[in-house]
């Protein structure tokens, strides 16, 4: 069986948590901040690496970088972003306009809420991700949202609307699929997803 990510959660503190709990946390942890509650998890394995890496790469050409697609986005994997109380929020992947966005942060944190995210499923982060980030996500306005679960092997897409998330889009082994925000350029999800593991290693 492969390990996957663990998350868990501080105990309440009267302190808020700041930048300075997240860099004294052990080797191998690493975590977030959001609304004021730290995070921590280990880092993600290989399988959930590789399938972030996956749709990442298949979205910067076209999108961020313009080879073969419209432009006008920035792509960018596991990006630290601040927002009020929530001083550190990393998606696997994240998004953004660059009529929103025109010029990416130098050393500075990105402080602008992405236009869309992807998380990617993991064993032990599921539920983090899942009843934690994704309400998060809807709170402050993010428009899109897919999220991939590397071992079921499907991914499904959301919209924003009225402050819910709607689906609008549920993906496995399509090679062409056309996926909002996105779907100027067709993408092959099948791609995305890690080899199926032998029997006797699962």
């Amino acid at each position: 069986m492969v390990d996957e990510p663990m998350s868990t959660t501080t105990k309440p503190s009267t302190k808020p948590p700041t930048l300075a709990d997240l860099d004294a946390l052990p080797p191998g942890i690493v975590g977030e901040i959001i609304d004021g509650v730290l995070y921590t998890m280990t880092k993600p394995r290989m399988r959930h690496q590789r399938t972030g890496t996956g749709i990442s790469a298949d979205l910067r050409g076209p999108f961020d970088l313009g080879r073969g697609g419209p432009g006008g986005w920035w792509i960018v994997t596991e990006p630290g972003i601040e927002l009020p109380n929530t001083p550190e929020i990393s998606p696997d992947v994240a998004g953004w306009r660059r009529e929103r966005m025109p010029e990416m942060p130098g050393d500075e944190p990105i402080r602008v809420v992405p236009d869309w995210v992807c998380e990617i499923l993991s064993k032990n982060t599921r539920r983090h991700d899942q009843v934690v980030k994704m309400p998060y996500y809807a709170k402050i306005g993010v428009a899109y949202a897919w999220v991939a679960d590397a071992e079921a092997r499907v991914l499904v897409a959301y919209r924003l609307e009225s402050g819910a998330w709607r689906v609008i889009g549920t993906y496995s082994n399509e090679t062409e699929a056309r996926i909002e925000p996105f779907d100027t350029v067709p993408v092959n999800v099948a791609d995305w997803w890690p080899p199926v593991a032998p029997e006797s290693s699962r």
